[in-house]
């Protein structure tokens, strides 16, 4: 009991130091730090910097002890969902276990830290939420900043449960949401008795976490007003429900929330643009802030990680597919590490290709996207040709809208180049893997095409992946022709194996016996 106590404690309540900021910053340089939750709704200033520190919990994250890692929607959230898939090869060892399938409870911090760092950040939120309508109730804030603030928190914690249920539950579409999911925590652990409360919670089901997941998305929808880029939105709430509906194959309801924000954005004309200006553009609805004074570091953040220290490339299973086209502005490479004007990939002379749509390898300002219209335009083709069961107009624009944009010489899409609607949605997905290559994206259609009605798109577990720790050679790197068998030393592992899904941290499983562990641990 004293030792699940200090984890509740070490991975809840550490949350509590709050820190200062601007609206627009996540750090100012001057901070406010470790204000007691005493104190931290009191003042305007006081409840201000406790919600902003919300998205410095986000930003940062912690590992291990060892400091600021860019857990669990940092650096982390992008590295951990590329090395699940087969998209992105892991260049050296620091993502090996994830990338090789050999999680464990007790040995895998970056599995385990994840699970750590989410649940502290849900706990911030929480205690968030009760503090901002305590502030209200006492009059140190209006009813609607408290509300507002409230919604923002709410969306966090939403979108950090969804996260992760993709890493330790089973989807939610090949089970109708029947399986052990996780325990959706929606209230602060800040007393002796809500640590008691915690100790009691055990693992709803799916379904049950998707509930609670769209119930705060909408109470974010309903009462935010912020307008942000870096701060969660109503855009960025409805957004989410498209995600988190197109995960539950609700194709209607995902094509609803569409319809309500597909005006507010635009493409930017090239590809480039999301991250040649990635503070202020017309496509990015919600992405994380780091700033020259605050970031995760060299260990946590993303420039860093992936151009700086190359720990991760474009795997040859998808530079050399053929519906990647030569033409398409996407492959336009550099050798210059310096060079960042109209391009997306930086080639180390000889060897890889790595991504460079994160330019500041050296203070890190890159913002981490989240979630852009892009990928609203490729769930709205998905969900309308699904829907319809056909290759209509709206479909078809859809994917052309962000495919065209990309491509010099290669004609658009018409429906004669489609066979079915399942060779359509295959589109779709090769789509949303070439235009999201390196921003985390590809874990979550694997996890969610398991078993999908569509013969085209199901897929039965991990794919094979392109062997770990070397460098694939430009002699990989041919468009059209698959890397060769014996490059391919990760085998595919199929859905039925236990280690489709991570282990819940022994942290969690031996010292509370209301959750289960994850069967084959």
């Amino acid at each position: 009991m004293r030792t699940l106590k200090k984890y509740i404690i070490g991975t809840a309540l550490l949350s509590l130091s709050l820190t200062g900021c601007s609206d627009d910053q996540v750090l100012d340089l001057n901070p406010i730090s470790s204000i007691p939750e005493s104190v931290a709704f009191t003042t305007p200033e006081y409840v201000l910097a406790s919600v902003n520190g919300m998205y410095q919990a986000a930003q940062i994250g912690y590992y291990n002890g060892a400091g600021a890692r860019g857990y669990i929607w940092g650096a982390a959230y992008i590295q951990q969902n590329d090395f699940r898939g087969e998209d992105v090869v892991n260049t050296q060892g620091f993502y090996a276990i994830t990338y090789e399938n050999n999680q464990d409870p007790n040995a895998a911090a970056n599995t385990i830290y994840y699970w750590v760092d989410g649940y502290r950040l849900i706990n911030r939120c929480n205690i968030v939420i009760e503090g901002v309508q305590q502030a209200a109730d006492n009059g140190v804030i209006t009813q609607a900043q408290a509300d507002d603030y409230a919604g923002q928190a709410k969306f966090l914690r939403a979108i950090t449960h969804f996260e992760l249920l993709m890493f330790f539950a089973n989807p939610y579409g090949a089970t109708n949401g029947e399986t052990p999911g996780i325990p959706y925590r929606d209230f602060a652990i800040n007393t002796a008795s809500t640590i008691e409360q915690g100790m009691a919670e055990n693992r709803s089901t799916v379904k049950e976490n998707y509930i609670k997941i769209l119930a705060d998305l909408d109470a974010a929808e309903a009462t935010i007003s912020e307008n942000s880029l870096v701060k969660a939105s109503k855009n960025a709430a409805i957004g989410y429900k498209a995600k988190v509906k197109l995960h539950m194959r609700d194709w209607a309801g995902a094509l609803t929330e569409v319809a309500k924000i597909e005006n507010a954005y635009t493409l930017t004309p090239e590809p480039w643009g999301v991250f040649d200006n990635n503070g202020s553009n017309t496509e990015s609805i919600f992405s994380i802030l780091n700033t020259a004074a605050v970031n995760p570091g060299v260990n946590g953040a993303i420039a860093s990680q992936y151009k700086r220290r190359q720990l991760g490339a474009i795997s040859p299973i998808l530079w050399n597919d053929s519906d990647w086209k030569a033409d398409d502005k996407r492959r336009i490479s550099t050798t210059d590490a310096n060079d960042n004007e109209n391009n997306l990939v930086y080639e180390l002379p000889g060897e890889l290709y790595v991504t460079n749509k994160y330019r500041d390898g050296v203070t890190y300002t890159d913002y981490t996207p989240i979630l852009r219209f892009a990928d609203i335009m490729l769930i709205k083709a998905e969900a309308e040709a699904r829907n319809s069961n056909a290759v209509t107009t709206a479909a078809l624009e859809a994917l052309n809208a962000v495919r065209d944009r990309a491509l010099v010489t290669s004609p658009s899409y018409t429906a004669a180049d489609f066979a079915s609607v399942g060779d359509f949605v295959s589109k779709v997905i090769k789509e949303r893997r070439i235009e999201f290559v390196m921003e985390g994206k590809r874990w979550a259609d694997i996890h969610r095409l398991q078993q999908d009605p569509l013969a085209e798109v199901a897929m039965d577990g991990i794919p094979a992946k392109f062997k770990s720790g070397s460098n694939p050679k430009m002699s990989s790197y041919t468009i059209g022709t698959p890397p060769a068998a014996v490059n391919l030393t990760i085998q595919a592992i199929p859905y039925s194996d236990y280690r489709f899904l991570w282990p819940l941290p022994s942290l969690e499983t031996v010292y509370n016996p209301n959750v289960p562990q994850n069967p084959g641990y």
